[in-house]
């Protein structure tokens, strides 16, 4: 496993589309691996493959709580089949846009089919953080970053405070 870098706002590959993934495979796993160990690295609960730069309908997700044991997910070709139209906020953060944290309103459950790690298909509902997390890692896989729900003075602030984050990362 290795831990690959996540990319930050505003690069351009965060707005692209991510594409279905035809069969899992070793590789998709091998994938899924370098996510999971990158996200945990970061620290995160979740990561879309496109923040890694592989425009690939793959997510992976842990919302095991600190002192739990790790209870990966890992979600291939995800789609949202029914959501309940009762919108719940929450502060959300990303970690393509470190320490930037903001209230977006989303549905509280979602009904969603995926396929594993191993490729079985799975359908469920979602509710809670689960279904706010999932919601905000598919919106990646259609090139959206959940600052696009802010103003456009809220997103613009937001990516300037990454921009300059980033130069004094670099220039460390």
């Amino acid at each position: 496993m290795a831990i690959r870098p996540i990319l930050t706002v505003p690069n351009p590959i965060l707005k692209k589309v991510s594409q279905p993934v035809d069969e899992v495979t070793d590789e998709t796993r091998a994938l899924m691996d370098d996510m999971l160990a990158t996200m945990y690295a970061a620290p995160g609960i979740g990561l879309a493959a496109i923040q890694i730069g592989v425009p690939l309908n793959v997510i992976v997700m842990d919302l095991a709580r600190e002192g739990e044991p790790p209870a990966p997910k890992y979600f291939i070709n995800p789609e949202i089949l029914e959501d309940v139209e009762e919108l719940k906020p929450y502060n959300e953060g990303c970690l393509s846009v470190p320490d930037v944290y903001e209230d977006i309103d989303r549905p509280e459950r979602v009904k969603l089919t995926y396929l594993d790690y191993n490729g079985e298909r799975v359908t469920e509902w979602c509710e809670g953080l689960y279904a706010v997390c999932i919601q905000h890692e598919m919106d990646h896989l259609k090139g959206v970053v959940f600052i696009d729900y802010l103003s456009r003075l809220k997103r613009e602030r937001a990516v300037k405070k990454v921009v300059k984050a980033e130069k004094l990362k670099a220039a460390g």
